[in-house]
């Protein structure tokens, strides 16, 4: 602790004794060692007595005090904030040191070797903190005295050593300082005010700017109960270090011990023996991809034995003399693309996967999620069938036929005509030749569009070209497949060397599915008439995400967690987009969120909102329309509801456990699954308590007993948090048993630690505690700051739920997928708790 007297300053360490402080020694400290001067209040309460001084517990303010100057000479300094309080975390984890702050300095230093405050954030690596960095660089250059807004080398040396430093009290102290402007120990209102709109901009929080006077009187209130207008460095401590405890989960010795064991069994395995290394992915393989296996190998094995059967007719045919393997590996490649040109019909037909899906247990062996990637596979292997058929042809047996003689071509007379061929031209103006040449252009095009940096317009392309791509060109190249079809049975029934109708066989490969393909558009033509909406409430809220609500048509049924095609006759007669419903099957209309991206989506906004009106003051969304308040003679558009169609995220009741992963917009699909949650642990718990009449009693076995569900959302806005606020607000309310964990992550706001989001985490624990609202997503949910760290998500789930198997259902931009699945695929081949892995498509 130290004192400070006219003359000379003192360092006195003391013990707490039951209520009291005991002094045990004094020792005199220069001045050099005294980084502040403020004035310890109460001192008349100190007794001195043989170097003992008994420091009463009546005088709690000179405890308070006692206890901050006795801060350096006080071990575990991390204790005290768990999550440590750190200017420069980000950067550490990136491998930062003072060599690369050397380096910058060099690189953004003037000819005389100083670097300009305006370059300081920059130069530290907070290049997207300026105003935090400006705050900071005043902080550190006023004990300094440094008034001048540049630095030399060595300045910044002392800079970066001070912002470097491991002790939290030295660290605590420029963060006082970084708010007490003016030096003199003390901080007002005003400059709580200051530091919460710096936090509000470096984190962008746009909307704690419009409250940051209540949040700073708040924190006045809480802190300064004696109205004197400060606070000081000890009170601004205690307020860090509760909303650290209080964001801080601690675990018991149990838990540690089983934490400890289930890191052992999750380490890496090295094995040297490279045989048994590749046995081990082998297994490994197999067993994360069995489904996808057997369906592959079944459909491999059909496109071998076509080739084999058709190159094996073919070899024994006249033409065999004249063309030799040529012709035979054409009309084997034919004959795979006949299958697989009738094939990829199946996997789009929607409504028979979701039947399948939902009233078949063939579940355990299809893997239905994958219908997108088979028809990827299929339209690829298309392609190949195409190169290999045109390419024999073009290159080999009709190089051979314009080139034999007279005697080779005898045999030929009755296929291609008693004239020999005496060029190219004779086979590309036949009917076989054109429509061969027009398939091969329309599914190139249809192929190239299709791919996702053309559909997204994801390229840097000339605006000729940009307009020629995107989801507009994809969709109606795409159906350009009808020309195709027409022109392929057109090329299978002109074909060269067979002349009896039961061996031209393209129309019997692809009637069957063309069939279904064919009742398939007609069921939806027919049902998106029937299945009229009306839209009741509409809702363009931050974040570009439109809501709309509609009525429900009668007979829709539906499951939570399908989706359904849209379609605005006004923007397009033809396109239809898909969105997953936010609904809930027990409710009496359809809701979907669209996240607005492409062209149709920002015409649908602009549509909505010249019908929109400004929200009321107790409305989220920034322009909404209830159907009650649109004008007479405001004209709703139509809009035509195509589904619904399944989707991974509705197989949720297969599990008593269920890991629900939301990035951005992809947390839609989970909010019907969470309301039906809701709703059935509400139902179920009143069926099990027999708390409702007989009759409904005897329906208990069709409730799903959920045991528990966690929701991991996370969002890049503050925002977005509107979309789905009243839900949040719902499931906080009304889940009284404690089934549903709600987790959001705010991922723009820097992670709990980091000194640029200190004063948000003050003000959010502050202020839930007080309101039970939290101030980043305006619910009753508690935000976390950043991204999560999955493999502790995973690993906490892996210690609760042990032997249990898990449904892992993710939404959201590819990025996320791939360390999912892996830390599935990990945690359920080394642990007795399994994790199935299940991805929307997006």
């Amino acid at each position: 602790m130290q004192a400070k007297d006219e003359e000379e300053y003192v360092e006195i360490t003391i013990d707490l004794v039951g209520d009291s402080l005991v002094v045990q020694n004094i020792v005199p400290r220069g001045d050099s060692e005294n980084t502040h001067n403020d004035v310890v209040r109460d001192e008349d309460s100190v007794a001195d007595d043989d170097n003992q001084v008994v420091i009463q517990s009546n005088s709690e303010t000179a405890y308070d005090h006692a206890a901050t100057r006795t801060r350096r000479n006080m071990p575990g300094g991390s204790d005290r904030f768990p999550n440590g309080l750190e200017f420069m975390r980000i950067n550490r984890l990136d491998g930062s040191s003072w060599a690369q702050i050397e380096r910058r300095f060099d690189e953004l230093a003037d000819r005389f070797g100083i670097l300009s405050k305006s370059h300081f954030g920059q130069c530290i690596g907070m290049r997207e903190s300026k105003e935090f960095a400006d705050q900071l660089f005043d902080a550190l250059a006023r004990p300094r005295g440094i008034t001048s807004a540049s630095l030399l080398k060595d300045e910044l040396r002392e800079f970066w050593e001070q912002i470097t430093d491991e002790s939290i009290d030295v660290r605590l102290e420029t963060f006082f300082d970084m708010v007490d402007k003016d030096g003199d120990g003390q901080i007002t209102e005003e400059e709580v005010k200051e530091i919460i709109l710096l936090s509000a901009s470096a984190n962008k929080l746009s909307r704690i700017h419009h409250y940051a006077g209540e949040y700073a009187a708040l924190i006045m209130e809480e802190l300064d109960p004696e109205n004197l207008g400060y606070i000081e460095l000890y009170q601004l401590e205690e307020l860090l270090q509760g909303s650290a405890q209080s964001n801080y989960l601690e675990t018991d010795a149990e838990s540690r011990v089983l934490s400890q064991l289930l890191s052992q069994k999750l380490k890496p395995i090295i094995e040297y023996n490279p045989i048994k290394r590749c046995y081990r992915w082998l297994t490994y393989f197999v067993a994360d991809n069995w489904k996808r296996i057997w369906v592959i190998g079944i459909w491999l094995a059909i496109c071998v034995c076509l080739f084999t059967w058709k190159f094996i007719q073919y070899k024994d045919r006249a033409v065999f003399k004249v063309t030799g393997y040529c012709v035979a590996t054409a009309k084997g490649a034919a004959e795979t693309l006949k299958f697989n040109m009738a094939l990829i019909l199946l996997p789009v037909c929607r409504n028979i996967s979701t039947w399948l899906r939902s009233n078949t247990k063939l579940g355990v062996l299809v893997p239905y999620d994958d219908y997108i990637n088979f028809h990827k596979v299929i339209a690829a292997s298309i392609a190949i069938g195409v190169g290999v058929h045109a390419g024999a042809h073009l290159t080999c047996d009709f190089r051979r036929l314009i080139n034999a003689t007279d005697k080779e071509y005898e045999p030929m007379e009755p296929f291609f005509g008693q004239e020999q061929p005496k060029n190219y031209w004779w086979f590309i103006k036949g009917v076989e030749g054109w429509t061969g040449i027009v398939m091969v252009v329309l599914m190139a095009i249809a192929f190239t569009l299709a791919q996702r940096s053309l559909r997204r317009n994801r390229l840097s392309l000339p605006k000729i070209l940009k307009r020629l791509t995107g989801f507009n060109a994809f969709w109606y190249s795409h159906h350009l497949f009808v020309i195709v079809y027409v022109l392929f049975v057109i090329h299978g029934y002109y074909l060269y060397l067979s002349k009896k109708w039961y061996k031209k066989t393209t129309w019997m490969y692809l009637v069957v599915p063309i069939f279904f393909y064919a009742c398939e558009r007609l069921l939806r033509l027919f049902r998106s008439e029937y299945q009229r909406v009306k839209i009741l409430k509409v809702a363009l809220y931050r974040g570009n995400v439109l809501a709309l609500q509609m009525s429900r048509p009668h007979g829709f049924k539906y499951s939570s967690g399908q989706y359904i095609y849209l379609n605005c006759s006004i923007i397009s007669p033809f396109e239809w987009h898909p969105f997953s419903i936010t609904s809930t099957p027990r409710d009496d209309y359809l809701s979907v969120h669209i996240r607005i991206l492409g062209d149709w989506t920002r015409e649908l906004k602009r549509i909505f909102s010249e019908i929109c009106q400004p929200p009321r003051i107790n409305q989220s969304g920034l322009l909404r329309a209830d159907i009650e308040q649109v004008n007479d003679k405001t004209k709703m558009p139509r809009l035509l509801v195509d589904g619904p169609y399944g989707a991974p995220a509705q197989d949720y009741k297969q599990y008593d456990v269920i890991l629900l992963i939301g990035l951005g917009i992809g947390a839609t699909p989970m909010i019907s699954v969470l309301k039906a949650v809701l709703n059935d642990v509400q139902q179920y718990k009143e069926i099990e308590n027999g708390m409702v009449k007989s009759g409904v009693r005897s329906n208990k076995s069709k409730h799903n007993a959920m045991k528990k569900a966690y929701f991991y959302w996370v969002t890049r806005e503050q925002g977005s948090f509107e979309w789905f606020m009243d839900l949040m607000n719902e499931v906080a309310e009304k889940d009284n048993y404690g089934v549903i964990e709600l987790h959001n992550y705010c991922t723009s706001v820097y992670e709990e630690g980091d000194a640029r989001s200190a004063w948000i985490t003050m003000l959010q624990s502050l202020y839930h505690a007080k309101h039970g609202v939290d101030i980043v997503s305006g619910t009753r949910v508690k935000t976390h700051f950043a991204r999560p760290n999955w493999r502790h998500v995973f690993k906490h789930l892996a210690r609760k739920h042990v032997n249990q198997r898990i449904g892992v259902f993710y939404c959201g931009a590819p990025v996320l997928n791939r360390e999912l699945k892996q830390l599935s695929q990990d945690f359920s081949r080394k642990l007795t708790t399994k994790f199935d892995f299940h991805n929307e498509n997006y």
